[in-house]
Formats: C-alpha cells, structure tokens, sequence
C-alpha cells in the first residue's frame, strides 16, 4: 500500500514539473547587497542597483557581471535605475539627501546632476520616455506630490511640484519598493501608484504637468499597504499589485486589474501573497515578485501560478522579453528562463 502512495506521488510530481514552463535561474548570490532598482536596455544590457552605493552590470545577458560601487555614495540606496546603453545609465536614491547620479562611461565614473538636501524629501521612482525626457517622483511634501523633469537625458531637472499641484491625502505616499511604482509609455503618459491611508492611479497625459487620479481598490489604509508596482502592456492593460510588507504571506486583495484605470477587478485567482514588483514579459505573460515569492500568469493577469518560493524585489524584461531578471536581498539575482519541457 505504501509503495502505491509513493508511487502515486512521485508520478504527480513528475506531472508537475513537466507542466511547469519557466524556472529561474542562478547567476549571482551571496554578496550583502539589497538590490531593488533594475533596468534591461536590450537583450544582453541590463544595470541592477542597491545599498552600498552599489551597481551590478552585465553586457553579455547575464553570463558575466561587473560591479561597481558609486565612490562618496557607499551609504547610499539607489532603488531606480534608467540605463540606456551599456555606458549610460542614471540612479536615484531613496532617503535624504537625495541624489540622481549620471554615468557615460559605463559607471567608472558618476556625476551629482541633483541633489536635494531637506529632511522630507524621499524619491520613490524614475521613468524615461525617450532618451531625452523623463521624470522623479517622490512622497509628498506638505501634501503635495513632489515631481522632477528633465529634457535633456538627466544632465539637468526642474522641480514641477508647484506647477502639478498634485495634493495628496495625509498618510498617502509611494513605495520604493522596486522602482516600478512609476511608469512611463508613449508621448508623455504616466502612471503612478500610491498607498498609505488610501492608494490611487494617478495619470498625467502631458508629460506629469497635469494629473487626474482613480480610486483603487487594492489593500490600504496603513503605512505599510497600498500600491507598490504598476504593469502595463501593449494593449494598455494595467496591473496594481502590493498588498502590505509587514504581512507578506497574506494573499487577500493584493492585486486588482484595470482596462482603462478608471473601474478595477480582482483576477480570477489570487497571488501567493504581498508583491513589490509586477512586469509583463509580453502582452500575455506577466511575472510578479516579492518576499512572498514569484507567481506566473500566462493570461495577462487573470490567474496565477507559482513559480518560485524565495524572496525577490525586482523583475524586469528588455522591450523583446527575451532577457528577464530577478533581484533581491543578498546580491541574488536570478534569470528567467523556460524549462525543458517547453
């Protein structure tokens, strides 16, 4: 009869894993490094940023890395990168004081193109549209959303927050939780989630001069829930995940699906617990990342699958979707790739 069991479960595992599509892949760990900032330019590019003023770098798609410390910022946490090439490349810190660094050089050298030394003052995000303009948000300063832009690639910023004038409620903010919180497509649409005391969609359609916000329905209420990454895909599907980091294991309401921003659902299953970063692979498949693990969906969000148990903050994909990395705690940093079976 044991031998029956045993032999009934080995035969489920094996159905398992061969239905199992995608598995990551090791390709760095153990270096006391937090990565949470990551940006993939193409498919053999990618920059990953952390604590410690540390920046991890490969140029052959993650078969070799480079790392490479920021000198005079080894006490900083750099949790938005936007890289352009294999030379360029700029990070924000999280914290006071802020800074965003510039390299061209690959990152043997940085340049301070800002600074901004107030004790309230915490960026929480970057986004790009093109190599020329792009955009900083951070938690709001006496209840006004803090925005910075630039038109010429990083070199210099304008603080936008007055002419915005995006009041926030008190108690809501964003999450640096993974850089993604911030996302920019087309001529000058942006998004931005928000959570805390109550978390919105927040849209600018004219490069973050203007804003109008949604309501959505994902956990909230306390400092440690809300929205802490946004997704969306070519069709303009959006996807909020969070849920609430000092409870990592619930699943409930941690994820909510919109096709316009404005009206929010659930999907047909849930997450294995709190997110802080969600990425679509292609207009289908979508990864979503965070202490609580990797989950998979292969139906643009609408159910979900595990695909790994271990704790990650960031995942990110090159526009093809063929280079996807994972990164987190430790220096670990992973690589998503199909399994045999595919």
């Amino acid at each position: 009869m044991h031998k029956i069991i045993l032999s009934f479960v080995f035969l489920i595992a094996i159905g398992t894993a061969k239905s199992q599509p995608y598995k990551l892949e090791k390709l760095q760990e153990g270096n006391e490094v937090s990565f949470r900032g990551m940006s993939i330019p193409n498919d053999s590019v990618a920059w990953i940023s952390g604590t410690k003023g540390t920046v991890a770098k490969t140029t052959d798609g993650g078969k070799n890395w480079t790392w490479i410390v920021a000198k005079g910022y080894e006490d900083f946490d750099f949790r938005s990168v936007v890289a352009f090439s294999d030379k360029k490349a700029l990070m924000v810190n999280a914290g006071s004081p802020a800074v965003i660094l510039l390299t061209e050089n690959g990152g043997e050298s940085w340049e301070k193109v800002h600074s901004y030394d107030i004790k309230e003052i915490f960026y929480d995000g970057m986004g790009f549209w093109d190599e020329k303009r792009g955009i900083v948000f951070g938690d709001p300063i006496e209840g006004k959303l803090q925005l910075i832009a630039t038109e010429d690639g990083g070199r210099t910023w304008l603080n936008i927050s007055d002419e915005a004038n995006m009041q926030m409620k008190i108690g809501e903010a964003g999450f640096a939780a993974s850089g993604t919180s911030i996302r920019t497509t087309g001529d000058g649409l942006v998004w931005i989630g928000t959570g805390g005391t109550q978390a919105r969609l927040l849209f600018s359609y004219n490069y973050g001069q203007s804003w109008t916000s949604y309501k959505v329905p994902i956990e909230q209420g306390e400092a440690s829930q809300g929205i802490f990454s946004l997704a969306i895909n070519g069709q303009k599907q959006l996807i909020a995940i969070g849920g609430d980091y000092k409870n990592f294991k619930n699943n409930n309401n941690v994820i909510q699906l919109s096709g316009n921003g404005t009206t929010w659902n659930a999907p047909k299953t849930r997450l294995s617990g709190f997110k802080s970063c969600v990425e679509f692979i292609d207009d289908d498949l979508v990864i979503a990342t965070g202490t609580s693990g990797t989950d998979f969906s292969i139906d643009s969000g609408q159910s979900w699958k595990v695909l790994d148990e271990k704790s990650y903050n960031v995942v990110r994909a090159s526009e093809s979707g063929k280079f996807v990395l994972l990164a987190g705690d430790k220096g670990r940093i992973y690589q998503l790739a199909r399994t045999a079976n595919e």
